[in-house]
This record gives C-alpha cells, sequence and structure tokens, in this order.
C-alpha cells in the first residue's frame, strides 16, 4: 500500500521545483552565498511545511474512508437476517475504492497547488530582493560617477 504521509518522491520532488525556483530567481543576481543558503533554507522549510500539509489531508481522506468501508462491511457481516448479494458487496467495495481514489485524486491536486503557491510567493521574493539589490547597487555607482564628472568639470572651469 503506498502512504502519501511521508512519500520521499512527493518531497523530492517539491525540493528540486523549490530548488529550480530560486536558483531562476538568483541568476541575475549577484548574491553572496550566504544569502542564497538563507533564501534558499527558507524556500524549502514553506515546501516542506505545504508537503506535510497535504500529506496530512491526504492520510486524512483515505483513513476516513477506509473506516466507511469498514463500517459499511461490518454492519453487513453483523446482521444475520440481511441477505448479503456478493454483487451488492463487490459494487459497492468498487464504490468506496473510486471514492478513496477520488478523494486522493483531490488531495494531491490541493497539495500541489499549495507547494506552488509557496514556490512563487518564495519566487517573487528573491525577485523583489534580487530588484532592490540591483537598484542599491546601481544608485551607488551612478553616485560615485557623477561626483567624478563634476569635480573634472570644476577642474576645468579653473583652468
Amino acid at each position: 500500500m503506498i502512504s502519501f504521509r511521508s512519500s520521499p518522491l512527493i518531497r523530492r520532488t517539491a525540493l528540486a521545483l523549490a530548488l529550480l525556483g530560486v536558483l531562476a530567481a538568483c541568476q541575475k543576481n549577484d548574491a553572496s552565498a550566504g544569502q542564497v543558503a538563507g533564501k534558499l533554507d527558507d524556500a524549502a522549510q514553506v515546501a516542506g511545511q505545504k508537503l506535510d500539509q497535504a500529506a496530512s489531508y491526504v492520510g486524512q481522506q483515505v483513513d476516513a474512508t477506509r473506516a466507511t468501508a469498514e463500517q459499511n462491511l461490518n454492519s453487513a457481516a453483523s446482521a444475520p437476517s440481511v441477505r448479503i448479494d456478493p454483487a451488492d458487496l463487490a459494487s459497492s467495495a468498487q464504490a468506496n475504492l473510486q471514492n478513496a481514489a477520488s478523494a486522493t485524486s483531490a488531495a494531491i491536486d490541493h497539495a500541489a497547488s499549495l507547494t506552488d503557491e509557496g514556490l512563487q510567493t518564495t519566487g517573487r521574493k528573491l525577485q523583489q530582493w534580487s530588484s532592490q539589490s540591483t537598484a542599491a547597487s546601481s544608485s551607488a555607482s551612478t553616485s560615485t560617477s557623477s561626483s567624478t564628472d563634476s569635480t573634472d568639470a570644476q577642474k576645468q572651469m579653473d583652468k
């Protein structure tokens, strides 16, 4: 049986997506390794939290469906006066499995959506940070070159 609560594949996939998002956001930035590592850790934590929430939700849905199926089977087995038709039982079991599959699929879609939202937010924050760093660097270099130009002009006028 597959357990979505601690699926290493889902966690690795989300971490890989987070890494790609961070690397793409930092590609044009000359940030130090410490800053990038800090942002990467933040992105990984957000993605991990979202995945844990999604895995918990999936686990709850699977457990609820399993409990309902067991309750239905116990109810059918405990009533001796009820005639159990194997075809009806098989149909009911199939319906329960389809409901469980549908709930699991919806939970996975929800988890992917949460992960996507977290990665998009992290990417936007990294892009803002990168833009602010670039703007600060450009402003500092423009200020330095302007003061040098005005000093040269003053020297020319003094001659």
